[in-house]
C-alpha cells in the first residue's frame, strides 16, 4: 500500500530541498537502465543497501530467518521456489519441483549439488527436518503447515533419496505458495538450539549466495559465495547494508551514489531522484495490488449492484493516480488481477479488453436513471422509494492518498447527482466500523499477490466477514453461495487448469457485480542507480516484483558495459 505517514507538505520540502542539486542532470533517457543484464555480464564489486530491520535491531546480530528481525531476509537462507510476485510464475531453486501426487499429498524433489556454506551437503533431509520442527514448536509455522489454516493440516513430512513427501489429511492445496517459500535450514545445526524462534543466530550456515562477511552493530557486510550452487548467475561481489533512512535522507543517499537502490517511498521521485541525472537514476513501482471503494453492500444504496455499477463509471482514475501518487500509478483493472502481468488468468471473454472502467460521467447519469435514482430539481437523486439518497464517504486521517483518492470520488459522485461528504476520522476509527459494518463507503486494499483464493477470493467469500473482534478481507459483507462454491473450489485446485478456470468465474463478478471498485494500483517500489549495475526489473522490462523477488533481480545484476 501507499505510505501514509508521508504528508504533501513534506513531500514538498523534500522537492525544494533538493532543488539545486538538479542541475547536474545527465543525458540519456529512463529507459537506458532498467535491463540489459544477465549471467554473461561482468562483475559488480559492491552494491550498498539500506539496512532491513530498524536500528540492526539494537546492534544484535541475528540471522536466523524465523526469528522476529532477521538481519537480512533475502541473501542467506533461501526457499524452495520462487513464485513470481508480479506474473506469479515459478522458478525452480533449491527444488526442482513440488508436485500434488494427489491433493493429499506434496511431493518436492530437490536439486542436486547444493551445499551449506560450511560445505556440508544440502539434503531432503534438512528440507523434512525443517518443516517437522514447525511441528515441534508452532511459533514458527508461518505456513499452517500443521493447522487447518487453508486446508487441512499435514499428518507427516518424510524424506527419501532427493524427495521430500508432504501427506495432509485432506486436500491442502491453499497451503502450496506458503510451503514453498519456507526458508530452509540446516539440521545439524538447528538441530540444536531447541526452540527457533528464540534462537540467536550469529554463525549462519545457510545456502544462499552470500555469506557473513562482517556486522560491527550497524554495518553488515555480505560477501559473494563462490561456490553457491549458481554462482555463475551472481556478478555482486559484496552487499553493504547500513541504515534506516527516511523519503528526504533516501533521496539525497540515492543522488550522491551513497545508495544504489532504495525500496522505500519517495515522494514524486522522477522530480526528486531521476531528473538529477536521467542516465544513472532510475525508479520502478509495480502494481502490488489496488486500491478499491467498498461500499456496505448490507446497507442501501449499496446494497443495489446498478447502484455500484453506474457510480463506477463516476470516478476519475487518472485524477486520482495525479493527486495520490504524482501520476505513477495507473487506473487499476475492475477484473481484481494486476493487468498485464495476470493476464494469462484472464477468462476468454475479458481478453483483449479494456477493463479499466473508464471515467464517463454521461453513462454514470444513465445507468443511475435506468436504476430508479430519479434527480430531482435541485440535481440531488433519491433512492428508488423516494426517499433521500446522502453517502458519507469515511476515511481515515492522515493517510494523504486515501484523502486524496476519496475527494476526488466525492466530487464526481456529486457531479452525478450523489450527494457525498467525506468524514475524515481516526484510522482506529474507521477499524472499528469495518469490525462492526457501521459505515456506507470507504477504501481499501485488495492484495494482487498469487494467492488469488486468499486475495481476491477471500474479498468474496461470506466466511470472510469481520467480526467485533478483527478485520477480515470482506469488509463490504458481499455475499452469494455460487461465489463461496466458487472460492472454495479455488483454494482446493491442484493444477493450473482448473485455478485459471474458478478465477475467470470471480473475475465475472468483479466485472458484473462490483462488490467492490478497482480504482488505482498501488506500489511496490524499487528506486535505484545504473552505474555500478544494470538490469533491475522496470517498465520497459517487468520480469520480476522489485521487492520481494530480490533473489531473481540478483540473478540478473551485472556490471554496465
Amino acid at each position: 500500500m501507499l505510505t501514509r505517514s508521508t504528508s504533501l507538505a513534506a513531500a514538498g520540502g523534500l522537492l525544494a530541498s533538493l532543488a539545486l542539486a538538479a542541475c547536474s542532470g545527465g543525458g540519456g533517457t529512463a529507459s537506458d537502465g532498467g535491463s540489459g543484464g544477465g549471467a554473461g555480464g561482468g562483475t559488480v564489486a559492491q552494491l550498498t543497501f539500506p539496512a532491513e530491520v530498524q536500528g540492526a535491531v539494537g546492534g544484535l546480530g541475528n540471522f536466523n530467518p524465523y526469528s522476529p528481525n532477521p538481519l537480512t531476509t533475502f541473501w542467506l537462507y533461501e526457499p524452495l521456489i520462487i513464485k513470481n510476485g508480479l506474473t506469479c510464475q515459478e522458478t525452480p531453486w533449491l527444488a526442482n519441483s513440488a508436485e500434488w501426487k494427489d491433493d493429499k499429498t506434496l511431493v518436492i524433489t530437490l536439486r542436486d549439488g547444493v551445499k551449506w556454506s560450511d560445505g556440508q551437503p544440502f539434503t531432503a533431509k534438512d528440507v523434512a527436518f525443517t518443516f517437522n520442527l514447525m511441528k515441534q514448536y508452532p511459533g514458527m509455522d508461518k505456513a499452517g503447515v500443521w493447522t487447518d489454516t487453508f486446508g487441512a493440516p499435514a499428518q507427516s513430512v518424510t524424506a527419501e533419496g532427493n524427495t521430500v513427501t508432504m501427506s495432509f489429511s485432506g486436500n491442502a492445496a491453499a497451503k502450496y505458495d506458503e510451503i514453498i517459500k519456507q526458508k530452509m535450514l540446516p539440521e545439524h545445526v538447528y538441530a540444536k538450539v531447541g526452540d527457533p524462534t528464540k534462537y540467536i543466530d550469529k554463525k549462519p550456515v545457510s545456502t544462499g549466495p552470500y555469506k557473513l562477511a562482517s556486522f560491527n552493530g550497524r554495518r553488515l557486510v555480505l560477501e559473494r559465495r563462490p561456490e553457491y550452487w549458481q554462482a555463475d548467475k551472481v556478478k555482486v561481489q559484496k552487499i553493504v547494508q547500513e541504515g534506516q533512512y527516511d523519503a528526504s535522507q533516501a533521496a539525497l543517499k540515492l543522488r550522491a551514489g551513497e545508495l544504489d537502490a532504495y525500496w522505500g517511498e519517495v515522494p514524486n521521485p522522477e522530480k526528486t531522484f531521476v531528473s538529477a541525472n536521467k542516465k544513472t537514476n532510475h525508479f520502478y513501482y509495480a502494481p502490488n495490488g489496488m486500491t478499491v471503494l467498498t461500499g456496505n453492500l448490507q446497507k442501501k444504496p449499496f446494497d443495489d449492484a446498478k447502484f455500484r455499477e453506474a457510480i463506477s463509471y463516476a470516478m476519475d482514475k487518472e485524477a486520482m493516480s495525479l493527486k495520490a501518487t504524482y501520476g505513477v500509478m495507473k487506473p487499476a483493472s475492475q477484473t481484481g488481477l494486476k493487468l498485464p502481468s495476470m493476464e494469462k488468468l484472464l477468462p476468454d471473454t475479458y481478453k483483449g479488453k479494456d477493463t479499466v472502467l473508464p471515467y464517463d460521467t454521461a453513462k454514470a447519469n444513465q445507468l443511475l436513471d435506468a436504476a430508479g435514482y430519479a434527480k430531482g430539481a435541485d440535481g440531488k437523486r433519491t433512492l428508488p422509494d423516494g426517499s433521500p439518497l446522502a453517502v458519507n464517504f469515511s476515511v481515515q486521517a492522515g493517510f494523504i492518498d486515501y484523502q486524496a483518492i476519496a475527494d476526488v470520488i466525492a466530487k464526481g459522485m456529486n457531479e452525478v447527482g450523489v450527494a457525498t461528504k467525506v468524514t475524515a476520522s481516526a484510522p482506529e476509527s474507521v477499524d472499528d466500523q469495518k469490525k462492526t459494518g457501521d459505515f456506507q463507503v470507504l477504501l481499501e486494499y485488495l492484495h494482487g499477490g498469487c494467492e488469488l483464493a486468499r486475495n481476491i477470493g477471500a474479498k468474496l467469500s461470506s466466511k470472510q466477514f469481520p467480526s467485533a473482534k478483527e478485520i477480515l478481507p470482506n469488509v463490504g459483507r458481499f455475499s452469494d453461495p455460487s461465489v463461496d462454491a466458487t472460492v472454495a473450489a479455488l483454494s482446493q485446485a491442484t493444477d493450473e487448469a482448473t485455478q485459471r478456470t474458478e478465477v475467470g468465474k470471480l473475475v465475472d463478478v468483479m466485472m458484473t457485480k462490483y462488490p467492490v471498485t478497482s480504482l488505482i494500483y498501488a506500489p511496490t517500489r524499487l528506486i535505484y542507480r545504473t552505474d555500478k549495475a544494470t538490469g533491475w526489473p522496470s517498465e520497459q522490462d517487468p520480469y520480476a516484483n522489485p521487492s520481494d523477488d530480490r533473489l531473481l533481480v540478483l540473478t540478473r545484476l551485472t556490471a554496465p558495459k
